[in-house]
């Protein structure tokens, strides 16, 4: 899939916790949305790398769109891809355990119960349809972004316990931060 052209492109705001934007579902992409997409998908990958991190969802930034970027090698050899209208077809029954951070919790990771592998269908950026099947940190990042695009966070995957230690502790660093 070809990837945009990552020259200095502009970078957007990341939404955090506690964020009400970041709690929607957000609406599939049609045909008359290639240009929000073309023009979008650029700015999402700068906005992943400058974070940095390895998985952004347009509610991320604000926007209510089903659309994903990724690169979960991008130090190493980076392999973006953009995900429009992603969607989960497949997922094992078997589990994966592995720790998860989030842009929009900064700072915050917990360790995360997710299906081991999954096959995702979505649309390329030339509106073909695809596949990909995941394992490992591929697997775990795509059930996560495509969380995003349901108004899940991965926190919503832990104890209630769990969860609440790990927003009162982001409310508390977030707070710190705009004091400092």
């Amino acid at each position: 899939m070809p990837a945009p052209a990552m020259t200095e492109t502009e970078t957007l705001p990341i939404l955090f916790v506690p964020d009400k934007r970041l709690r929607l579902k957000a609406r599939p992409l049609g045909d008359a949305d290639g240009d929000v997409i073309r023009a979008l998908a650029p700015k999402m990958l700068a906005t992943m790398y400058a974070a940095p991190g390895i998985g952004l969802a347009a509610p991320q930034i604000g926007e209510g769109l089903r659309l994903v970027v990724l690169d979960i090698q991008p130090k190493e050899k980076p392999d973006p891809m953009v995900l429009v209208n992603p969607e989960i077809i497949i997922e094992s029954t078997e589990l994966a355990v592995r720790e998860e951070g989030c842009l929009s919790l900064p700072g915050q990771y917990a360790d995360v119960t997710r299906p081991a592998r999954v096959k995702v269908r979505y649309l390329d950026l030339t509106g073909a349809k695809r596949e990909i099947e995941g394992e490992g940190l591929l697997s775990a990042c795509l059930q996560h972004e495509i969380d995003h695009l349901d108004g899940v966070l991965f926190v919503d995957h832990l104890s209630a316990l769990k969860r609440n230690m790990i927003l009162r502790k982001l409310a508390k660093d977030l707070k710190s931060q705009q004091r400092g």
